[in-house]
């Protein structure tokens, strides 16, 4: 598989080849620098699609007596080897003793050559040095999910409806295939049916149903009163949660 080199301040490179990644460390340090939090993309989840590049950003806070120099290159490392580089960290002080170092990665599916199995959990390693010659390093500093992007539709019929009469609710349920580039349904995931009403803002669970073997969803309802349905999926460790644009129904 091919690698991409190039490095720069908000890219980095993808390896999907265990010869691409670093030999594992221990965690080491030495003096009283530590790491007190690491975000990686605000809210430690990144969902990449098939077509346009990802920028993840990933902040590491540190803290010393006598205050941060700097970071090396933050790694970003999970299954399937999955491995990224950032750009050099830039670091701003929060206090005389504590800092934040920020760096990003720019993510191309058509470029990293991403594998479906690269989806999970994974972890990012940072080393940080201080202004008194003490550091510290951290192999797993901090966690975040790498996920397929994901895509839910749904279409309410038919609209309009005689009041007590059935209503079918479908759509559908897809998530990014790194490796064809195309969305695929995702299949035996429960979804929730939810409703408004038509001058509510807020939305209520009528069921729950699973996707088929496809991605597909369908279930009926009886008609009560003017509203939108969406369908909304709660999400797993590989694929974001996601709501479908409401589909509004006129009840007669």
């Amino acid at each position: 598989m091919r690698i991409r080199a190039t490095v720069a301040a908000v890219t980095g490179a993808l390896a999907l080849s265990a010869l691409a990644v670093p030999a594992a460390q221990a965690d080491g340090g030495f003096g009283d620098t530590r790491i007190t939090k690491v975000v990686v993309d605000g809210d430690n989840k990144a969902s990449v699609g098939i077509s346009s590049p990802k920028t993840i950003s990933v902040s590491v806070t540190a803290t010393d007596d006598s205050g941060i120099l700097g970071a090396e290159e933050f790694s970003l490392e999970g299954p399937d080897y999955g491995y990224f580089s950032t750009g050099k960290p830039t670091c701003k002080a929060s206090s005389s003793t504590t800092s934040t170092c920020t760096a990003s990665v720019l993510v191309d599916p058509k470029v990293d050559m991403l594998s479906n199995t690269n989806a999970g959990t994974w972890y990012v390693s940072a080393w940080i040095d201080a202004n008194d010659d003490d550091y510290i390093w951290m192999d797993k500093a901090g966690s975040f999910q790498f996920q397929r992007a994901s895509q839910l539709t749904v279409n309410a019929s038919p609209e309009p409806v005689k009041k007590g009469r059935t209503i079918t609710v479908t759509g559908k349920l897809a998530r990014a295939n790194w490796e064809t580039l195309k969305y695929a349904g995702y299949t035996g995931q429960s979804v929730q049916l939810q409703f408004r009403k038509k001058d509510s803002n807020t939305y209520s669970t009528l069921k729950t149903i699973k996707t088929n073997s496809t991605g597909n969803l369908s279930t009926t309802v009886t008609a009560s009163t003017d509203g939108y349905y969406r369908y909304s999926f709660a999400g797993t460790s590989t694929t974001p949660a996601i709501n479908a644009a409401g589909d509004f129904v006129d009840v007669q």
